[in-house]
């Protein structure tokens, strides 16, 4: 019978933006579209909609904005980017 193999996630350093309000949208999609990514913003909502390797993705105020390592687009729920992820060094 197989079994599962334990896998560590590598150590990488990524750039993020926390969307806190809706007052920094127009700063995530001007950094979003300047590194090559498609944003767009709901303002009756207050929704980015990101388009990301697995299709178009929504961030919500308090959702991270990742770029990542391929320079990808992505957003994540604030749990768990403070669970994966710590400040770097050089930050």
């Amino acid at each position: 019978m197989s079994e599962p193999t334990k896998y560590r996630k590598r150590p990488v350093t990524i750039e993020a933006m926390q969307y806190k309000t809706p007052q920094v949208a127009g700063d995530i999609a001007d950094w979003i579209e300047e590194n090559g990514g498609e944003v767009s913003l709901d303002l009756l909502t207050d929704v980015l909609s990101i388009e990301t390797l697995e299709g178009s993705m929504l961030a919500r105020p308090g959702d991270y904005i990742i770029r990542g390592v391929q320079g990808e687009f992505y957003p994540c729920k604030p749990d768990i980017f403070e669970a994966t992820y710590e400040r770097a060094d050089d930050a």
